[in-house]
């Protein structure tokens, strides 16, 4: 069965608040738009998963990043990941920030990859706004 068009085959959950990542999880778990969901307290664990996702085809990709965390900012996160060959698939970026700072907030929005920026925590309607937003943009 392959997935409808709000549906990703991956959702890598980037925060190294293991807690968050927690509830994250449950709330993508009921709005049900991923065939798959990882998430990762390290983000320099996520790099590597994310990069062989990508080396794959056809696969679209969603990454709910944190901006603030100890190893590795989430720009920091961005910056490698947008050096990545796209291979046709599909990767989209939502950062959730408990940082509503203006300048993260616009830093964050101006990476190509990024294409929303929510306060944490996500709540499922959120995410299936942002997922019907961007599905009519890729469509």
């Amino acid at each position: 069965m392959h997935h409808k068009d709000n549906t990703y085959d991956t959702v890598l959950i980037v925060d190294d608040d293991p807690i968050v990542n927690l509830v994250h999880q449950k709330v993508l778990g009921k709005v049900g738009i991923a065939n798959e969901i990882r998430s990762f307290t390290d983000p320099r664990e996520a790099l590597p998963y994310l990069y062989t996702e990508l080396a794959r085809c056809g696969r679209s990709i969603l990454v709910l990043l944190d901006i603030n965390m100890p190893e590795m900012s989430g720009f920091e996160f961005l910056d490698s990941a947008s050096m990545y060959q796209q291979n046709g698939n599909v990767l989209h970026v939502l950062v959730v920030s408990s940082s509503i700072a203006k300048g993260d907030m616009e830093k964050g929005l101006c990476n190509d990859l990024v294409g929303g920026y929510i306060q944490k925590p996500l709540t499922g309607p959120q995410v299936l706004d942002f997922v019907k937003k961007r599905s009519s943009l890729s469509a």
